[in-house]
């Protein structure tokens, strides 16, 4: 997935790994690819809600532009969807360029657009390929409420740091320790959170975290940048200029004996249209109060970009 490295909630289980390889594995042709046509494409998504969306958009368009496209939803995380793109179980899925890097090469550093993207063809090896990737963004950020940036005239994470010994900050435990977390605001930033200060809060900038925020029992909260709750909310997303968290621009990933022009071709111009607002918009729809269904907001967002005809 998209899934942070302070996000371990959104990766699954071993158990439910194995499950999802053993269904797709029995999935999968003798030959070990669904369907050796490279018409017939197989377009899956990580398990979680905006990865089904994004995966709904691609297969939508897929289908205009003339290919036979199926399906393999919520198939899990980098765990089971690699593999499952490497055997031909599935053919294309949305990924997120900063994780899927750290995935493939632990040690890489990259983390500004630019080098992270220029890192990852070596990382992705013989068997996977990219496609280009959308400008929209699903990042960590550091999250405060609109008074509280007001009153601070806060708009990048700096700014944030002459406060910081007034700042209770929420976020996954394990924020305390990893480069990114609070170890990398205070050498990018100067934000110098104090054990004291900081508030564990374990459902990835869920619900819990949301709460927190919003009645004043933390200060600043690490959530994703196209969480629903943003909007919802009125929170406002400090700037991140020195790229403390990397960059996580949505990727199409595809097997590369399945990549061609004409497949790439669809994908970018999905992507040139996907930017972070565009995203955050969709998330609303699917996990706001409309509860729109992924493929029923996926069909929409294609005919309203224009993307429900054939792309020159």
């Amino acid at each position: 997935m998209r899934t942070s490295r302070f996000r371990s909630n959104r990766w699954l289980v071993a158990a439910a790994t194995v499950v999802s390889l053993t269904a797709l594995t029995a999935c999968g042709s003798s030959d070990g690819d669904s369907n050796s046509d490279p018409n017939a494409i197989v377009v899956g998504s990580a398990n979680f809600t905006e990865s089904e969306t994004i995966a709904n958009i691609y297969a939508e368009a897929l289908r205009v532009n003339g290919f036979d496209v199926s399906t393999s939803f919520n198939v899990g995380s980098r765990e089971a969807y690699i593999p499952a793109l490497k055997d031909g179980s599935i053919s294309v899925i949305p990924d997120y360029t900063g994780n899927l890097l750290q995935y493939l090469d632990p040690d890489s550093t990259a983390t500004s657009s630019a080098d992270v993207l220029a890192a990852l063809p070596a990382a992705l090896g013989s068997e996977l390929a990219i496609a280009t990737p959308a400008s929209a963004e699903d990042k960590d950020a550091v999250v405060v409420t609109k008074e509280t940036a007001d009153k601070w005239n806060l708009k990048t994470i700096a700014d944030l740091a002459p406060h910081s010994a007034e700042v209770k900050f929420g976020a996954p435990a394990e924020f305390q320790e990893r480069p990114a977390g609070l170890p990398g605001l205070k050498s990018n930033y100067g934000l110098d959170i104090s054990a004291a200060n900081f508030v564990p809060i374990a459902d990835g900038g869920g619900p819990a975290t949301v709460k927190a925020l919003s009645s004043g029992d933390i200060t600043a909260a690490n959530i994703f940048t196209t969480s629903a709750s943003i909007p919802a909310n009125n929170f406002v997303v400090l700037e991140d200029p020195k790229n403390n968290f990397p960059a996580q621009n949505v990727v199409p990933v595809l097997r590369a004996s399945k990549s061609s022009d004409k497949l790439k071709t669809v994908l970018d111009a999905v992507s040139a249209k996907l930017t972070t607002e565009e995203l955050l918009t969709l998330n609303v729809q699917v996990s706001g109060d409309t509860k729109t269904e992924p493929a029923a907001a996926a069909k929409a967002w294609v005919t309203a970009q224009g993307l429900d005809k054939p792309v020159s």
